[in-house]
């Protein structure tokens, strides 16, 4: 991806260079870049109204297609006793498959969205903000094939105040990161 300054009607500059817009663990993160394949410096922050921070609201506002919108989705799945967490980064035009390629994925006999208490507890970010960079160190994070091939990809920045642009290998180069086909299903008319 080339460095960019302009997508729709947002002002794009880099990240790094506006921790005020970054929640902690996602600042962390981004300093201690772990993408070898994409140079840090090529993730944007843009300044959002965090009321227009959802993603059909935030696309309409600023101008950005549903098709390089991608949703950062915590999942729960259970087995027994046990509950082990993922994050699951599919494009707003499609849904994650969670009781299909998630659950089998989780080897879980039953996987759902995690609860919203949890995954602001879980990963010290906002609801709506939450994103695949500076998660949990033992979350997978699954990322369908077409978030992977997508030259840049607008996602949440920990905070409901901003949005990160980022090429979709740096999401695919994340140390726990499993691109896989079909991790998502077409939305429902």
């Amino acid at each position: 991806m080339s460095r960019i300054d302009k997508i729709g009607a947002l002002r794009v500059e880099p990240a790094l260079d506006h921790p005020e817009l970054l929640a902690p663990p996602v600042l962390r993160a981004l300093r201690e870049w772990p993408v070898s394949q994409v140079d840090v410096r090529d993730v944007g922050v843009a300044e959002i109204d965090p009321s227009l921070a959802d993603t059909a609201a935030f696309c309409q506002a600023y101008d950005i297609p549903l098709e390089i919108s991608a949703n950062c989705v915590i999942i729960a799945g259970r087995r027994g006793g046990e509950t082990k967490y993922a994050a699951a980064m599919v494009l707003a035009t499609t849904r994650a498959d969670v009781n299909g390629v998630i659950r089998r994925r989780l080897d879980a006999r039953k996987a759902s969205f995690a609860p919203m208490e949890d995954a602001v507890n879980a990963t010290e970010m906002e609801y709506g903000g939450i994103t695949p960079f500076g998660l949990p160190d033992r979350w997978p994070v699954l990322v369908d094939a077409r978030v992977a091939a997508t030259e840049v990809a607008v996602v949440g920045s920990g905070v409901r105040r901003s949005k990160l642009f980022v090429p979709g290998a740096a999401l695919a180069g994340l140390p726990m990161a499993e691109v896989i086909d079909n991790l998502s299903l077409p939305q429902q008319a």
